[in-house]
């Protein structure tokens, strides 16, 4: 039985908020799965960079009576960095994992990375150890180069993803035991891309809450956010970054406003995500900019970050949830708000493309392309029966995404690679 396993998060914390400048998806994948992991009675040591003076050690994951804990490792100057400045601290990063299980006296039965970053550092616990690793990469570096050059610092616009990723990419696929890809799509990518072995790859996408994300009433989650009944919101969550493609929002409200400004009218933008008070983001501070100059501020307002137990209030309130991201490997947020019954208006790009089901689940439009976004938004506003049949398909299908189903998965994966017997059911 598998007993207790390592995840490696090096340079984020699960425990973030969604929408922190450097909370995204995988942040969310890795607490979620650490506590279903828990529900069956699994210990999880989940290892990240320490990035302030003050994060304790060990931290536990709420829910988990202590089973799934956060460790953060002192890598580099405490403090935050970009991935690929966290790159050359890896060795200290590693050493100080292999002295905290010596001092706890842990074994681990397997190691499960996460990014490129963790992929180095498991590898190099894999040698020390004696233990296999699963990567998962979330982001490909190939990928992002391809469609979005320059788009790919926190912080604004920079070149194409330096080479020690691209070179640290193509070994890990050689280096892991598996690679979990979210889907088909990513599975294809890591063949063509990176002449990764079919056989190491096992397509098991992400999963959802659904004891949390569930469809409720749309006018009592508007009234509980303080929003008119006869106001259409849509809801973009996420990191504040160019790849997500906010902009293209903003620039559709202004097609909207030009070609039905009844529906503008009755239209508000609610961006949750990033620090309104944070002068560092440029992205952001972009953003707001550009709200003004197209004179939007009383149609968009800028949330910031918020909890992840608030994010169904918001999803539920929402005509849509818009995902118009240049690249998403799978696209939690879209899963999220198809569980609470809110259609999706998503580009139609790699995970979102898989996901969503066009004039089904919502709708898929093509990259920076406003104007066909402002169709979708009006699609949705002109017919509310439409709105609530695709809202009905979306939390039907999201059903098939629910922890336990992706838990097993992942288990029998890991099973297989460790040589161990499946863990335990989960415990009611």
């Amino acid at each position: 039985m598998i007993e207790r396993l390592a995840i490696l998060s090096v340079h984020t914390s699960p425990l973030l908020s969604l929408g922190d400048k450097k909370a995204g998806g995988m942040n969310l994948y890795i607490r979620e799965l650490s506590r279903e992991f828990a529900m069956r009675g699994i210990a999880v040591d989940i290892f990240t960079r320490r990035a302030s003076a003050n994060t304790p050690e060990v931290e536990a994951i709420p829910g988990t009576n202590g089973l799934a804990r956060v460790i953060s490792v002192n890598a580099g100057p405490v403090g935050p960095l970009d991935p690929s400045e966290v790159y050359p601290h890896l060795s200290q990063f590693t050493a100080g994992i292999v002295s905290f299980a010596m001092r706890q006296n842990l074994r681990y039965a397997l190691i499960y990375s996460h990014y490129w970053l963790s992929g180095w550092v498991a590898n190099k616990l894999k040698c020390t150890w004696g233990v296999p690793f699963v990567q998962m990469f979330h982001t490909l570096g190939q990928m992002k180069n391809r469609i979005v050059p320059g788009q790919v610092s926190l912080t604004g616009l920079s070149a194409n993803l330096p080479d020690e990723r691209i070179t640290t990419e193509a070994q890990i696929v050689t280096w892991a035991d598996r690679i979990v890809a979210a889907t088909p799509a990513e599975s294809a990518q890591l063949r063509w891309l990176y002449r990764t072995d079919r056989r190491k790859i096992a397509v098991i996408p992400p999963g959802v809450d659904t004891s949390r994300f569930y469809p409720r009433p749309k006018s009592q989650a508007k009234a509980a956010l303080g929003i008119p009944d006869d106001v259409n919101m849509l809801l973009f969550v996420g990191r504040i970054e160019p790849l997500k493609g906010v902009e293209t929002i903003l620039r559709s409200l202004d097609e909207l406003r030009g070609q039905r400004p009844d529906v503008f009218k009755k239209t508000r933008f609610v961006v949750i995500g990033g620090d309104p008070e944070d002068p560092t983001n440029s992205e952001l501070s972009r953003l707001r900019s550009l709200t003004q100059r197209l004179g939007l501020s009383e149609a968009v307002q800028f949330s910031g970050a918020k909890d992840h137990h608030q994010l169904p209030l918001y999803y539920s309130a929402a005509v849509a949830a818009v995902v118009p991201s240049d690249y998403e490997s799978f696209g939690l947020v879209a899963l999220e708000a198809m569980a609470c019954g809110t259609p999706v208006i998503a580009s139609q790009v790699g995970g979102l493309a898989y996901l969503v089901r066009d004039g089904e689940t919502g709708f898929l439009v093509p990259v920076r392309e406003p104007d066909a976004l402002a169709k979708s938004i009006t699609a949705l506003a002109d017919d509310p029966a439409l709105s609530e049949r695709m809202g009905h398909s979306a939390a039907e299908l999201a059903q098939g995404y629910a922890w336990p189903s992706i838990a097993d998965q992942l288990l029998t994966l890991f099973a297989e690679v460790s040589g161990k017997i499946p863990a335990p059911a989960r415990m009611s």
